[in-house]
């Protein structure tokens, strides 16, 4: 959520920035806020006229009542009455004035990053910097669940029958990597200095309304019928929301969080044959970072954080690239968001395994998270990356560690989480 304060002060920066998102649908709020702000403005300065003059009248009628004169008295009472009728129309006024300009601070985007590339939608999105060389093999690679059903490793006709489309049975050894890889994604954050955590896996949507928009919770979240509560669809969503309307002393920043949870996701829409079988699904699990800063470090740990998801890749001998999304593809809290995509032998092309995004201070505005700093309070910026989040992460895996005997080499750095294998093989 923006400063009214820069919409006071630049009302075309902030259109510019909406056009530059492709949303000049919006320029018109712009225009009404500031009409709105200045109708709120007006009706505060009444509000406080009025409440002195209360203050005034009251000390009058009890100056007359001590001098007996009763009938001025009332008359004067009249007039409060009066006045008192005027202020409560003012309030209610004051309170939709108030509540109109929230609704639409909500849905102005944020002010992007300069270095952000513009474009319209995702096929603008900059390809930044490749690690590890892709490679073909010369033999077939299986589609992801062929794979894993050559395995045993996945039961998706049963989930069906239990849940529906979206979910899965992972069972035997691909289950065992499954948690193996975010084990060790755990321990691989904590020794880079990360707090571990467990968050709850529900929220209330006041911390809903402040960590996404409007259009992000209605195409992600599951509500919980009859309770104000929401399945999360990230952990960052219940990791934010632990600092809401909070007043953090500088010198205990920055927060930085590595968090465990399930996800649960609704993901409307139609999908290729390419988001099929565990690519896109209602729920999954995932290892996430969170960091909690001031705003003149935010720059450092945005790279600092899509390094950490680079560097837990190339350990798992997957090559991955990194890609800018341009403007029309931000949503629209975000400030800049970078996207890891791992190497698909089998598609020869990159996938998106993880997103990096900095919010700048929107989460922290919607939320009130302050910071107590040597010069007044302000508000903190707030970043979020993945670590990993299998079983899509499993596709990438399988795919680049698959063997011409169609078994699946384990990378040293999982093996211990592993029980020793060095490989996962077909079972006779």
């Amino acid at each position: 959520m923006l400063d009214i304060k820069l919409l006071r002060e630049n009302p075309e920066a902030v259109k510019e920035n909406i056009r530059k998102k492709f949303q000049d649908f919006k320029l018109p709020l712009v225009d009404e806020v500031l009409a709105l702000d200045t109708k709120l403005k007006k009706s505060i300065k009444e509000t406080d006229d009025l409440r002195a003059s209360r203050n005034t009248l009251s000390k009058e009628i009890g100056a007359l009542m001590s001098v007996g004169k009763k009938d001025e008295a009332e008359k004067v009472k009249a007039r409060v009455t009066a006045n008192a009728e005027k202020l409560a129309q003012l309030e209610t006024e004051k309170e939709e004035y108030e509540k109109r300009i929230r609704q639409i601070m909500l849905t102005l985007p944020n002010i992007i990053d300069p270095s952000v590339p513009v474009g319209k939608d995702d096929s603008a999105n900059v390809e930044r910097e490749r690690f590890g060389e892709p490679v073909v093999p010369d033999f077939e690679i299986p589609y992801h669940t062929d794979l894993m059903e050559g395995l045993d490793g996945i039961d998706l006709e049963s989930a069906r029958r239990v849940a529906g489309n979206g979910f899965y049975y992972l069972t035997g050894d691909i289950a065992r990597l499954h948690s193996a890889i975010l084990s060790y994604a755990r321990d691989f954050m904590i020794e880079r200095g990360f707090t571990y955590c467990i968050p709850p896996y529900l929220i209330r949507s006041e911390v809903v309304d402040g960590v996404m928009s409007f259009a992000e919770m209605d195409a992600m979240m599951y509500k919980i019928e009859g309770e104000d509560l929401f399945l999360i669809g990230t952990s960052e969503h219940s990791m934010i929301g632990r600092f809401i309307d909070t007043i953090i002393p500088e010198e205990k920043l920055p927060y930085a969080l590595t968090s465990y949870s399930p996800c649960f996701r609704k993901e409307k829409g139609a999908h290729g044959m390419e988001e099929r079988g565990v690519y896109r699904i209602h729920q999954f699990e995932k290892q996430e970072m969170i960091v909690v800063c001031r705003p003149e470090d935010s720059a450092l740990w945005f790279d600092r954080l899509w390094k950490n998801t680079v560097d837990f890749f190339r350990t798992l001998d997957i090559p991955v690239r990194t890609l800018e999304c341009c403007s029309g593809d931000l949503a629209d809290l975000k400030v800049k968001s970078l996207d890891v995509e791992a190497w698909s032998p089998r598609q020869r092309k990159y996938f998106e395994v993880g997103s990096c995004s900095n919010l700048g201070d929107a989460q922290a505005r919607r939320l009130k998270i302050r910071v107590n700093g040597k010069n007044g309070k302000y508000f903190a910026h707030t970043l979020n990356n993945t670590v990993v989040a299998p079983p899509r992460m499993l596709i990438a895996f399988l795919e680049n560690n698959l063997k011409a005997d169609g078994s699946v080499s384990i990378p040293l750095s999982l093996r211990a989480y592993m029980g020793g294998k060095t490989a996962i093989v077909k079972q006779k």
